[in-house]
């Protein structure tokens, strides 16, 4: 077993197919299922399960998925490392970062970074929190910037801020810019929301549902939307109201294309987490960029 093998492995999976695996190794479908078969063969056991509806992951293919993982990640790490020995203050840095993050305050972090690493192969991907730990996990992401923190052993988290949500409204609204006593006051609004996805771990219509029955109250209207940036556009037309990270709007407040309603009773907000591999090699620029981010959060 070599890692040839378990980069096939893992694309076959991850594409969903041999020709879709194929096309992205720049390989031919043939020579992909030869390098699967000659696998499979070596473990003794079929990896896959082929059907009619396509492939899935046999029993054996299922657990050897989080070892072809770490496995790959790890080499990663080690070519990282290698690499870092010719210059501590060039080479790759990949992040991912949940994509209600990518506001102006990580630009402007990003914007010193890239001014102090001028040859740094940065690369930026957003996620929701949980494929962000993933994306670090199986080493196709160096440095992860989520909400909250899972309890995955093979990652480390550091909590390097808090992020304070504001409800956000259309200026016309009638309470656009005042201040009410309580969340209850709020109760006959219409609420954007994210949907409530297991695995996802932002702001979604069950907390919002939560603060409401914290204080006694229920039968909130919801709409489900499934993106930042359409609840704000929403929220900018009148349909309703959002509960969104103070700084993702801070733009819309200043262009006057949002407003906020203060709630005297409502203290809400996210621990703002900083993802990487336990015991993962982080070069002196991922490092550098991961302090920059906390000394933005501590400003």
């Amino acid at each position: 077993m070599d890692a040839e093998a378990l980069t096939t492995f893992l694309a076959v999976h991850r594409a969903g197919g041999f020709s879709r695996a194929a096309e992205r190794l720049h390989r031919s479908q043939p020579a992909i299922s030869r390098r699967i078969a000659l696998l499979e063969a070596e473990l003794g056991a079929p990896l896959f399960d082929r059907g009619a509806a396509g492939i899935s992951l046999s029993q054996a293919g299922r657990v050897l998925l989080p070892y072809a993982e770490r496995a790959l990640a790890a080499l990663e790490d080690a070519r990282a490392a290698v690499r870092a020995l010719a210059s501590e203050q060039a080479g790759p840095v990949q992040m991912a970062v949940v994509g209600t993050l990518a506001s102006t305050a990580l630009s402007r972090v990003l914007q010193a970074f890239a001014q102090t690493h001028p040859d740094v192969d940065f690369r930026l991907r957003t996620a929701t929190s949980a494929e962000v730990s993933e994306l670090v996990r199986i080493g196709e992401a160096d440095l992860g910037l989520r909400y909250h923190a899972d309890a995955s052993s093979d990652l480390a988290y550091q909590v390097i801020g808090r992020e304070p949500l504001v409800v956000a409204c259309t200026p016309a609204h009638p309470l656009a810019g005042a201040r009410v006593p309580g969340l209850a006051d709020l109760k006959a609004e219409r609420w954007l929301a994210f949907p409530d996805v297991p695995t996802r771990r932002e702001f979604a219509a069950a907390h919002i549902f939560a603060l409401f029955l914290a204080r006694g109250l229920s039968d909130v209207a919801w709409t489900a939307v499934d993106s930042l940036t359409a609840q704000k556009r929403l929220a900018e037309a009148g349909f309703g109201l959002a509960l969104v990270p103070a700084s993702s709007i801070a733009e819309e407040l200043a262009a006057g294309a949002l407003a906020t309603i203060a709630v005297a009773d409502l203290e809400a907000a996210q621990d703002v987490v900083a993802v990487t591999r336990r015991d993962g090699f982080l070069s002196a620029a991922a490092r550098r960029l991961l302090v920059l981010l906390e000394e933005s959060y501590r400003a």
